[in-house]
């Protein structure tokens, strides 16, 4: 598994994970019982690092993996999962712009001196 994991960039407990939840096929075992991976497993435990690596939860991942499976399909399910997840990152950057913007005006009520007068502390408490 540890070579596995240098291939793919992904560590040792999160394939064991992938594995238990059925996103990655569990693995032949070698007569010392170490499991052998192939191609295959190289390939699509890629395909879901890329995919976490994008934001997509887990279940978009799976949808995107049995999609893949079936490549004579329309490509608009994943289209709507891309979609989706831009959605996702967007509403993300927008809380994230409010609060840099909040933590800026905290910031600019500071006046320096003890913290008994901090005005961020004071906006902070309840």
């Amino acid at each position: 598994m540890g070579a596995l994991g240098k291939l793919t960039g992904v560590n040792v407990e999160t394939i064991r994970y992938y594995e238990r939840i059925g996103l990655l096929a569990g693995a032949a075992r070698s007569s010392g019982n170490y499991r052998i991976y192939d191609d295959r497993h190289v390939k699509r435990l890629t395909f879901i690092r890329k995919a976490r690596d994008l934001g997509f939860p887990l279940e978009a991942v799976r949808r995107m993996l049995a999609l893949s499976d079936q490549p004579d399909r329309p490509c608009a399910e994943v289209d709507d999962l891309v979609v989706e997840q831009m959605g996702e990152v967007e509403r993300k950057i927008a809380d994230l712009t409010r609060l840099r913007d909040e933590l800026a005006r905290l910031a600019h009520q500071c006046r320096g001196g003890l913290v008994s007068d901090c005005r961020i502390i004071e906006a902070l408490s309840p």
